[in-house]
């Protein structure tokens, strides 16, 4: 059977993702990597160098994505799927290039973990992801904020003659185009993705690359890499370097019987072939392996204990089995990123395919041997050398245009590629995908002149060009107003409050005023915020902005009153709420917080009988007492 690769539509139950958060995030995005506590004293020197190299300190210019639910209900989803005679691969272009499902065919058996139903959970950088399969993440320490959003894809000659599907987008955190090639070439039992970033900038850039691989948890389930040493990253805020397999007198290496989530990142030595694998009982499984630029290898359990099982239980259906993830990565840790040189381009190859393994070697009490088995098996079934060659072959393809486009990504490529002229061979950003968020920002490009009106402002742009552009564009309220967003992403704040302060008095009233709010949390001025965040609400309420836009509003106008000590100003803010926004869980918890600060203690242990959900929990979410 020759490799196809065609379009398919796969239906789940999904909860809806919701609209974007329309407020631009001006607070510092949650980390639950960050504020180490405890960290080994001998890191690597390039190691200690990458981790305290362009940390994310900002999500702008991407926004948030918090307004999904957990109401799931049947739903299509475009997908694309690649087939030969051993394998098929199912790929939800419009989620992130999510790997949703790879199935080998011979036998039937499903090589990833497949989540049932498509459950948002607020584990990416900027919010909504969800579990399952193989997934992408560029830009910064955590899950990409491209987790579900739409990437481009199209059907492009594939290095043996065939077809091959390219994803590619251009990533907003760093201002970095790149792209995922998948093919399967003739008879083989390994998908393999060609992977590049570029750097098409004139100045350096900082590069977060892990592939994430969700595999079943079963009992008997054992993760092998080769390595004898691993840094473990416990959610206690530590790093440490520490033994593989065994740690603490128990083997850290079976996920199944470990109590605690935690990051096990493979100290992999130098000139080692790079490979992960998740073998079962009977010593079959997945394993991963890659080109060496891809140097790290990552074991990230859930643990038995009762937070992990209530984590994996919220991401899925009951009844659904547990997983854990296997991952691989441009640096040792998920704490580091990379340095890309203005001009240049990380490029690698990977390969994911079935593996059968001896079971008493695989399962013996010799780590070594163990190790020395599954090498040995992908050695059998996928040479090195045949790695590195699928790698030559393809990088002349990575530049070939695609044939027929398969799915749209967004504008924001399109618009960064006029605006700098860029040269992308293989990866074009088509004007035709150009919308109404791009619109005001082009005709700024073309004319110097900002044009946007309604009641809501569009998302902004930060970058020193695009800043530029707005100081020297004609003065306006959106001008003033975006441009204060880019300054405060430039860490200049006083010039951003300024801004606001000057799009407040050309009339664009509640956005200022948020901003200002905002800027006065930071600043230590509660009591001045929660005066402007009460302005907020009452000019958005007269803008008639959208519900989203209010329940945003209203998430932080709350929070920011009852932190003022105004209980009563900030249930005045609920009860002005549409609603169906009323009842979302995040809402409840914020009521029950409003009558506990009013006195009234009876009332908010009733709405927590009446029971709730937060659908946007965050992990690592703190709630105030």
């Amino acid at each position: 059977m020759a490799t196809t690769v065609r379009r398919a539509v796969l239906t789940l139950p999904a909860a809806p993702l919701g609209p974007e958060n329309p407020l631009p995030p001006l607070t510092a995005p949650r980390d639950v990597h960050s504020g180490l506590r405890a960290v080994e004293r001998s890191l690597p020197p390039d190691m200690a160098r990458q981790m305290r190299y362009a940390p994310l300190r900002s999500l702008l210019p991407v926004r948030r994505r918090d307004d999904y639910g957990r109401e799931r209900v049947p739903t299509d989803i475009d997908a694309i799927v690649i087939e030969n005679d051993r394998l098929r691969a199912t790929v939800l272009p419009s989620l992130g290039g999510r790997v949703h499902s790879l199935v080998h065919k011979p036998t039937g058996r499903s090589l990833l973990y497949t989540n049932p139903v498509l459950q948002p959970a607020g584990f990416a950088l900027n919010g909504a992801w969800f579990s399952g399969g193989i997934e992408w993440n560029i830009g910064a320490t955590g899950h990409s904020t491209l987790s579900v959003a739409p990437l481009h894809a199209a059907r492009v000659p594939a290095p043996d003659g065939g077809e091959m599907l390219r994803l590619w987008e251009w990533e907003r955190l760093r201002d970095l185009p790149f792209q995922v090639d998948l093919w399967l070439p003739e008879g083989s039992d390994f998908l393999h993705a060609g992977v590049r970033v570029r750097n098409p900038h004139d100045r350096p850039a900082p590069v977060y690359w892990w592939s994430n691989t969700a595999v079943p948890e079963a009992a008997g389930t054992r993760v092998l890499a080769p390595a004898g040493h691993a840094w473990h990253f416990g959610y206690e805020r530590s790093l440490r370097r520490v033994p593989v397999p065994h740690r603490e007198g128990a083997d850290r290496t079976y996920p199944a019987g470990a109590e605690r989530p935690a990051d096990y990142f493979y100290d992999l030595p130098d000139g080692e072939r790079r490979w992960i694998a998740a073998l079962d009982e009977d010593g079959r499984g997945l394993v991963q392996t890659s080109t060496d630029l891809l140097r790290g290898r990552k074991l990230f359990l859930w643990g038995a204990g009762e937070s992990g099982r209530r984590w994996q239980q919220w991401l899925t259906e009951p009844g659904t089995g547990g997983y854990a993830e296997i991952q691989a990565g441009l640096a040792r840790t998920q704490l580091e990123h990379v340095r890309l040189e203005a001009g240049g381009e990380f490029a690698w190859l990977e390969a994911y395919g079935p593996l059968a393994a001896d079971p008493g070697h695989v399962h013996g009490p010799d780590w070594q041997a163990a190790r020395a088995e599954v090498a040995g098996r992908l050695e059998a079934a996928l040479p090195r050398a045949t790695v590195d060659a699928a790698y030559a072959a393809w990088r002349p393809c990575a530049d070939h245009e695609p044939k027929e486009s398969l799915a749209t990504g967004s504008g924001w490529g399109a618009l960064e590629v006029e605006r700098g002229g860029f040269d992308l061979p293989g990866t074009p950003f088509p004007a035709a995908a150009l919308g109404d968020q791009q619109w005001p920002w082009l005709e700024l490009l073309r004319t110097g002149a900002f044009d946007e009106d309604g009641p809501e402002p569009g998302p902004s742009l930060v970058s020193p060009p695009w800043r530029e552009l707005l100081e020297a564009s004609e003065p306006g309220p959106y001008t003033a107003y975006h441009l204060g967003v880019a300054q405060w992403h430039a860490g200049d704040r006083s010039q951003a409050v300024r801004s606001w302060e000057g799009a407040l008095r050309h009339g664009l009233a509640w956005p200022a005023l948020r901003a200002l709010a905002a800027a006065d949390l930071v600043d230590g001025h509660p009591e001045r915020a929660a005066d402007r965040y009460a302005a907020a609400v009452a000019g958005a309420a007269d803008a008639g902005v959208s519900r989203a836009a209010a329940a945003a509003l209203a998430r932080e106008a709350v929070t920011a009153l009852l932190d003022a000590g105004r209980a009563d100003d900030a249930a005045a803010v609920l009860a002005g709420l549409h609603p169906a926004t009323r009842a979302r869980g995040r809402f409840r918890l914020l009521h029950a917080r409003v009558l506990l600060a009013q006195g009234d203690e009876a009332a908010a242990r009733a709405v927590f009988d009446e029971g709730f959900e937060v659908a946007d929990l965050c992990e690592g979410e703190d709630f105030p007492r």
